[in-house]
């Protein structure tokens, strides 16, 4: 497990400094500065769930099936949060339509919450 626990404290680390990295950064102009900038805090929230992961798996009775659901939720928060960007980036950079089908004068919340 201790292996398992410095996997997941480097892990959260990388995700950690990848996403302050990116927020530290001024906002560019450059489609894919946003997104990237748009995924940072889903990093963030992926490297306190690989940190509660180190941390179970540090602890004096480690509890497998929990491990497991924290790296799981951290590549979940991740890879939703990657979607979510692409999709906005799609968008603005397209200049199409929202994905629901609704006018892009009146998007549906998801859409125009997903653009902030």
């Amino acid at each position: 497990m201790l292996i398992a626990a410095v996997l997941c404290l480097c892990a959260a680390a990388a995700s950690a400094v990848l996403g302050a990295h990116a927020l530290a950064r001024p906002a560019a102009a450059d489609g894919a500065q946003k997104v990237l900038r748009a995924v940072a805090p889903t990093q963030l929230a992926a490297a306190v769930m690989l940190a509660a992961g180190a941390v179970v798996a540090l602890s004096s009775r480690p509890y497998i099936p929990l491990l497991v659901l924290c790296v799981a939720g951290a590549v979940g928060t991740v890879a939703a949060g990657a979607a979510q960007s692409a999709r906005y980036a799609h968008a603005t950079l397209s200049g199409s339509s929202p994905a629901c089908g609704r006018s892009a004068d009146q998007p549906c919340a998801s859409c125009r919450l997903s653009c902030r």
